[in-house]
């Protein structure tokens, strides 16, 4: 098989890298009775996604060391902490995510190549938010 006569398509190069933390958090804003208005925690896991059309040298959409300033800030402000107490949000996965999508946006994205598509955020193994990015 002759692989240098393969044509490559067009189309956009997509990359996800996965984050953990462990946290707790309520959610005031339920009836008492609702098992997530008392404390509890979580083993959450982020996962950031970028795109681009092109990419850099040697093949990259970003380096995926470039995307070490989540996990420190992930480290920093969320792991092993109350997120009502840290965080100007209720707590909830899909607010997380806008809240982590926001960040990014603000203080990773401006120093990378590529763009964020979405964030998602998983308390558990079955259930997930996401928060995917509007562009003009």
């Amino acid at each position: 098989m002759d692989t240098a006569t393969v044509q490559l398509p067009d189309g956009r190069f997509e990359i996800g890298k996965t984050f953990t933390f462990e946290a707790g958090h309520r959610l005031p804003g339920l009836p008492p009775e609702h098992k997530c208005s008392r404390q509890h925690g979580h083993s959450y896991t982020v996962e950031v996604i970028l795109t681009a059309t092109t990419l850099q040298a040697p093949g990259f959409v970003t380096d995926f060391a470039d995307l070490d300033p989540v996990k420190q800030f992930l480290d920093r402000t969320l792991d092993h902490h109350n997120l009502p107490d840290v965080l100007p949000i209720e707590p909830t996965s899909e607010l997380l995510a806008q809240y982590l999508a926001g960040w990014f946006l603000q203080h990773v994205e401006p120093t990378i190549h590529g763009n964020l598509v979405a964030v998602r955020v998983r308390e558990t193994g079955r259930s997930w938010a996401q928060f995917t990015v509007d562009r003009p």
